[in-house]
């Protein structure tokens, strides 16, 4: 599977910003899906992960709350939709896709996208 993240930009804090991760091949409602995001001079981190069903998601404690991640599979989409951001959730944000779930390190995910950029000021 081939992934495809978009959607960053700049924000305010306080804002909202909805990624988008679009997935080519006709597997992609086989895998489950994850967010990922790396803050400059950081370490890359989990941010969320959604099962193939959709009907269960997990999220770092750093988002939870602020954060839904979401897919639809008729479009081969899945979806990070970010509330109240926070000038700390500046980063280059990632999907992923993993055989397992829930998943929360990076070497779990074998199909990464490019990264989108998230930029949120204070």
């Amino acid at each position: 599977v081939q992934l495809q993240a978009s959607g960053g930009g700049l924000v305010q804090a306080g804002g909202s910003l909805r990624l988008s991760c679009a997935a080519s091949g006709r597997t992609f409602s086989r895998y489950h899906m994850g967010w990922f995001r790396q803050a400059p001079g950081k370490e890359r981190e989990f941010v969320a992960t959604i099962t193939w069903s959709g009907g269960s998601t997990y999220y770092a404690d750093s988002v939870k709350g602020r954060f839904t991640i979401s897919r639809d599979n008729a479009k081969n989409v899945v979806y990070l939709q970010m509330n109240s951001l926070k000038p700390e959730d500046t980063a280059v944000y990632y999907c992923a896709s993993s055989p397992s779930y829930p998943q929360l390190l990076l070497h779990g995910y074998d199909y990464w996208g490019q990264g989108t950029l998230v930029t949120v000021s204070s």
